[in-house]
């Protein structure tokens, strides 16, 4: 089958490459040359565990072709995808202008029959008004059928969850569209949820508001048991053991981040509000995660105090590991906190410094973890990344001036710890 996708962020990107992989002949459609030509030449504008041994395989046998002319791509293709960015407005609501624009040249170049499946996270309604649109400004008797076809991949695991998906949803008003689709997810194994288009579309949000809600929900028992001297963890242990609840996301730390859980918690919040609707436990959610951010603050001001010229060393950047996303990181908010505190910081992230320099001003980034530790009145830690597992701890107490850890994701045990010297509190214990 020959397809495209419009857009090469994560999800176009590692979803093209995987479809090239499975026999497909895919076209990435892009807007910027530099980048198109990156590219091509197999580099990849982020970090993802083996995306670019799969770009470069596809390019290689020229599966996967990459390219900024629509009518080079479009008219062949049985199966258009949008995949571009919806980002917040302040007010929550999803910005759509970028799948207006797309849709307006894809509808220019149309032949034949085509699928134009939205790939992009959008409002219930929005595949409707797609479709529409297209329909006013294609020429000729091309036809076309609209479909809402989200994705659900995790930054940092995004090619097993492509190939291993726990659904594959598709929403079509059209049996032949929904067809083609499930002809095109065949290879992949996943169970198919069938249905229309405001379902599908409303199925991303609330799922990712769901899983929002269990992180938020983890904070609040971690910051309740810390109160009661509970032990949170243990407590989250024994209620995610009950099948009806599951044990993941049910872990405390400093906060949801990336591109998806906190504009699309914003987003329902903005369509429920469209239609009268106060959606009180989403915005409980968002406030708690706030909170999250906020208390590793406190337990840095607690265990140090006054933090004016104080030097906090922090490790972790990205909003998750394995991934070099900087976008609504928890580390962004809990860094200005401290530095409007008047600390000093010196900070250290795998993959994520480069994106972090863009974003996170006035502070020292550092080549290595103990360059992090040096001279540091206290260590914070944010990102659960697996080099910081295996550290020297020794070597990192005595590198220290005070030995000091407020543990965000809580990848030490307390007391070897306490037993090496150190000054140490986690989240919910």
């Amino acid at each position: 089958m020959t397809i495209t996708f419009i857009g090469h962020g994560y999800v176009g990107l590692v979803t093209a490459s995987i479809f090239a992989d499975l026999g497909n002949k895919v076209w990435v459609i892009g807007h910027t040359k530099q980048k198109i030509e990156e590219l091509k030449k197999g580099t990849i504008p982020f970090y993802e565990p083996g995306l670019a041994e799969l770009v470069k395989k596809n390019i290689k046998e020229e599966r996967l072709l990459f390219t900024l002319d629509y009518e080079e791509a479009i008219p062949d293709s049985e199966v258009v995808f949008i995949a571009v960015g919806t980002p917040p407005y302040k007010t929550g609501d999803a910005q759509l202008s970028t799948v207006f624009e797309v849709s307006r040249k894809i509808a220019k170049n149309l032949k034949g029959y085509t699928v134009v499946a939205i790939k992009s996270t959008v409002p219930p309604g929005t595949c409707k008004k797609i479709g529409s649109y297209i329909k006013s400004l294609k020429e000729g008797k091309s036809e076309f059928d609209i479909a809402s076809c989200p994705e659900f991949l995790r930054e940092g695991t995004a090619i097993p969850d492509t190939l291993n998906p726990d659904r594959i949803v598709i929403g079509s008003e059209n049996k032949k569209a929904e067809k083609l689709l499930m002809e095109l997810h065949r290879p992949i194994d996943g169970n198919f949820v069938l249905t229309n288009l405001e379902t599908s579309e409303l199925i991303k949000y609330a799922a990712n508001s769901f899983l929002a809600t269990k992180i938020s929900f983890a904070n609040a028992i971690a910051k309740l048991s810390e109160i009661l001297g509970a032990d949170g963890l243990k407590v989250l242990e024994g209620i995610g053991l009950d099948r009806r609840i599951g044990s993941e996301f049910l872990f405390p730390g400093p906060g949801y981040g990336g591109s998806c859980f906190p504009k699309d918690v914003k987003a329902l919040v903005a369509i429920a509000k469209d239609y009268d609707y106060s959606f009180s436990l989403l915005e409980s959610v968002e406030r708690v995660n706030e909170q999250a951010k906020r208390d590793i603050v406190r337990k840095v001001r607690k265990l140090v105090g006054d933090l004016r010229g104080v030097t906090i060393g922090v490790l972790g950047l990205s909003f998750k590991p394995n991934t070099d996303d900087m976008r609504d990181a928890p580390s962004i908010d809990i860094i200005e906190l401290l530095k409007r505190d008047g600390a000093n910081i010196k900070a250290f992230d795998p993959q994520a410094i480069e994106n972090a320099k863009g974003i996170i001003k006035d502070i020292k980034f550092t080549e290595n973890i103990y360059d992090a530790a040096k001279d540091a009145q206290a260590l914070v830690i944010l990102t659960e990344w697996n080099d910081f597992k295996e550290v020297d701890l020794g070597k990192i107490k005595n590198l220290m001036k005070n030995p000091v850890i407020i543990d965000g994701r809580n990848i030490y045990d307390p007391q070897k710890m306490k037993e090496l010297g150190f000054t140490y509190v986690g989240v919910g214990r």
